[in-house]
């Protein structure tokens, strides 16, 4: 059994291609392995793609970084599981823009799963994505913390959290909800140390910026992996080295390409690698742009490595299967969040 698992896991770290499924109605006359679209001729993306920033300078990754290379395959159900996030958002009051897409990037990084696990993390994402433009701009801004920590349900925010609580946690043992739980708080105060830099005007330093954005990012998103595909990862597992840093180098990698994505909807704001490596090292845009792109192809070999060396030896044959799983997800996030990050409105460069 444990030699099956470890070739589950060996085929997501060997990142054979996989075509994206075509819509309904549709076929796709590319076989799986096909190079990309414009093999052969010009690229159709501007040359100094990567050196501009925005979603279309992560393309560039896909060419140099081994763990980017290959395209997710969509879920089948991508259409099913877009209805279900869309009938959720309008039940509890939240927005579900389609050209945003949150059902997309579930669809990639859950596509070998079923549909309600796909469904499920969507909703999450969508709650999250919420979350992270009312702290920005919203009235309410950390009160909805306090709201969400004491079990309210005045904000509709304080409601979908409530839902999605309701059906997540009860499969959950009561170790997962505290992780889960001290995760939200240490979110809370993320968002709070980020509210006073910019009060301050501050810009965090590169000693700084990684471990605040981990926790600004949502970091109990990393937990909710195991609730959506049915599974727990053994309690001792938190603490070791490996999964730590597999768990925080797919952290940093999505959330380094969400600044390069981001950085001209955000400006004015020095809560992102870019500004924060220009600032630092004295860089201009272009240059801190393509700086920031190195540290991510280097965190992708960093997480490529700590899922090698995951302990599934010392699991018991279940146990090895459903932290395998959740592995899996976590080496697929990182493409599934770079095609979403490019075709998402919410990124869209004016």
């Amino acid at each position: 059994m444990i030699a099956t698992v470890r070739t589950a896991l060996r085929s997501v770290l060997q990142w054979k291609p996989l075509a994206p499924a075509p819509r309904a109605g549709e076929t796709d006359p590319r076989p799986a392995d096909a190079p990309a679209p414009w093999a052969g001729e010009a690229d159709p993306r501007p040359a100094d793609a990567s050196a501009r920033g925005g979603p279309a300078a992560l393309l560039a990754l896909t060419e140099r970084v081994p763990a980017l290379a290959a395209p997710c395959r969509m879920h089948p159900s991508v259409y099913a599981i877009e209805a279900a996030v869309i009938d959720w958002a309008r039940r509890t009051g939240l927005e579900a823009d389609p050209g945003v897409g949150f059902h997309r990037i579930a669809g990639r990084a859950l596509a070998e799963f079923d549909a309600a696990a796909a469904a499920l993390f969507a909703q999450w994402l969508t709650w999250l994505f919420h979350l992270d433009d009312e702290m920005d701009e919203g009235p309410a801004r950390l009160e909805i913390f306090q709201g969400l920590l004491e079990g309210r349900a005045a904000h509709p925010l304080e409601a979908a959290f409530a839902d999605l609580w309701r059906v997540t946690s009860a499969r959950m043992s009561d170790h997962w909800r505290a992780r889960f739980a001290a995760n939200l708080r240490r979110h809370l105060d993320a968002c709070r140390a980020q509210a006073a830099n910019r009060a301050a005007g501050r810009v965090p330093t590169l000693r700084q910026y990684p471990a605040l954005r981990r926790a600004t990012v949502g970091p109990y998103v990393f937990d909710l992996v195991e609730p959506c595909l049915r599974v727990e990862a053994p309690a001792w597992l938190q603490g070791c080295e490996a999964w730590r840093e597999l768990v925080d180098a797919c952290n940093d990698v999505t959330a380094w390409c969400n600044d390069v994505a981001s950085r001209a909807k955000e400006r004015g704001d020095g809560h992102n690698l870019v500004v924060v490596a220009a600032a630092e090292l004295g860089l201009a845009e272009p240059e801190a742009v393509a700086w920031v792109l190195d540290r991510i192809a280097e965190r992708c070999q960093d997480m490529t490595r700590a899922a090698r060396r995951l302990p599934l030896d010392e699991l018991g044959p279940r146990a090895a299967r459903d932290v395998s799983k959740v592995a899996c997800a976590y080496l697929a996030a990182p493409r599934a969040h770079i095609d979403w990050l490019v075709e998402s409105t919410r990124y869209a460069c004016p």
